[in-house]
């Protein structure tokens, strides 16, 4: 039997009406999910306010209601705790809740614009491998050991990050890698969790629709650090000048990688093709099979926070070089008639399309045409398309603007902003078509003998998101579809 009273273990109250001492069985914060005995918790969101709500709450059966301002009707036999900060108190709540369980497994938070899916999904994959009983919460899916669980967020609820948590405790998971974004730390959602590392890999323009300013999201990210314990490690990017920053405050043990500059782990590029990198780190080499400059960070972070967990240095290399791509992260298919290669990456920022295709440049001769797909999502960052459409049109011979998830807003208009950024010399490079699908089918009939094709924005996603609606879409499949064609 779990008590109310028991679950409010570190969360500070401002005032309570009525008893704590019963017995309660589960947590909402979705009034329409309450059920008989539950406590309801009132979160003020951008959409909508979970105070509006306390009343449809209890009428559905909730015996306490959590919330930051009390309501006007206080209803006889329910418990009305009043609190600060209705998110961090759920995080609190939900740690409590389930029994406190990550701090019964190795937890590793890793967070920074780009980079975060595969870094965690690889160091799943590597502890795995080792034969550790392993979890993952990524943006791509939420695995606990060999269970697969589909992911909504990056950073899921604090409710659902802990009823997993517990779940892997309970299957004798020993390590979990988890993706930390900036919007779960702002809104409380690693709130009462207990990490035993944190990983920093890159910031970036990204998710200024949400943050006031770059300065705000840094920051955002850098309070993830500061909250770290001293038994805890904190690994950055000492090459993104941003990397510093996230240290400056914890009390981790602090720990760096690089390829620029002097590191605890210092990489270098020795050859960089399609099929594969060979690295040199802390004067070991190593062939993997990721591909990009981006990729020997991402590799060089996996390194370092795997000795850093204790695995000896030689089975680190040996089950490194077995590590393959994430879906929809530089996931690439050849056409076997034409050798025409095409690369779906979810590069959705304009740093990380500058990447993938300064990547594709460097290793493509210079005789091959380089087309792209590329577009921007709706009711998001407005800030970076004119971004994304220079970059694309700078770094490709040839781009098709498309539709990326428009949500509730005009393609033809995101479409627009996108080819406001376009350089004049470039005008002749780019043409815009709306149907996404229409718009990768145009690039590989465009596409001859041993040309690239990018199709960026998506990677992963099986969807498309079209005025609140779902549809199935998958760029990877719908691209190799299309240059298959070409081979009959």
């Amino acid at each position: 039997m779990i008590l109310l009273k028991d679950i409010l273990y570190k969360v500070p109250i401002e005032k309570t009406v009525g008893n704590t001492a019963v017995a309660i069985h589960n947590l909402e914060f979705d009034s329409r999910e309450v059920e008989l005995n539950d406590v309801f918790i009132a979160i003020r969101g951008s959409q909508s306010d979970g105070h509006d709500f306390i009343k449809m709450a209890t009428d559905k059966g909730a015996l306490a209601v959590i919330c930051e301002s009390l309501p006007e009707l206080i209803i006889n036999g329910i418990t009305y705790v009043q609190v600060a900060d209705s998110q961090k108190a759920m995080a609190l709540m939900a740690s409590n809740f389930y029994g406190n369980p990550s701090e019964s497994l190795k937890l590793i938070g890793v967070t920074g614009t780009n980079g975060k899916t595969t870094v965690t999904s690889l160091l799943y994959d590597l502890f795995k491998a080792a034969g550790f009983e392993t979890g993952l919460l990524s943006t791509v899916r939420i695995l606990v050991g060999d269970k697969e669980f589909t992911a909504t967020h990056t950073t899921p609820d604090s409710l659902t990050i802990n009823k997993y948590l517990r779940e892997m405790v309970d299957a004798g998971v020993e390590f979990c890698f988890m993706e930390v974004s900036s919007h779960g730390v702002h809104q409380k959602r690693t709130e009462g969790l207990s990490f035993r590392g944190g990983i920093f890999t890159n910031l970036s323009h990204d998710h200024l629709d949400y943050h006031n300013s770059f300065k705000e999201y840094r920051d955002v990210k850098k309070s993830f650090f500061d909250h770290l314990p001293k038994t805890a490690f904190a690994l950055t990017n000492a090459d993104d000048k941003n990397g510093p920053v996230m240290l400056q405050n914890t009390k981790a043990k602090k720990f760096t990688y690089a390829l620029k500059t002097y590191a605890d782990y210092k990489g270098q590029i020795l050859e960089n093709q399609f099929n594969g990198l060979l690295l040199k780190i802390n004067n070991n080499e190593i062939w993997v099979k990721l591909i990009g400059t981006f990729n020997a960070y991402n590799m060089l972070a996996i390194y370092a926070t795997a000795e850093l967990l204790g695995l000896e240095t030689i089975e680190v290399l040996q089950l490194m070089s077995t590590l393959e791509s994430v879906a929809g992260r530089f996931q690439y298919t050849v056409s076997e008639g034409m050798n025409i290669t095409a690369i779906v990456d979810y590069a959705h920022t304009p740093d990380a399309l500058k990447n993938v295709l300064e990547t594709i440049n460097s290793i493509r001769t210079g005789n091959e045409e380089l087309i792209t797909v590329v577009g921007c999502g709706g009711d998001r960052d407005m800030d970076k398309r004119p971004k994304m459409g220079s970059i694309a049109a700078s770094l490709s011979t040839k781009v098709i603007f498309t539709s990326d998830n428009p949500r509730s807003e005009s393609p033809e208009e995101i479409i627009e902003q996108i080819e406001a950024g376009v350089p004049p010399e470039h005008y002749k490079r780019t043409l815009s078509i709306t149907d996404r699908k229409q718009a990768i089918k145009t690039a590989c009939q465009m596409a001859n003998r041993n040309d690239i094709i990018l199709v960026a924005g998506k990677g992963h996603e099986a969807y498309q998101e079209i005025n609140g609606e779902r549809f199935d879409f998958d760029d990877f499949k719908i691209v190799n579809q299309f240059i298959t064609a070409l081979n009959m």
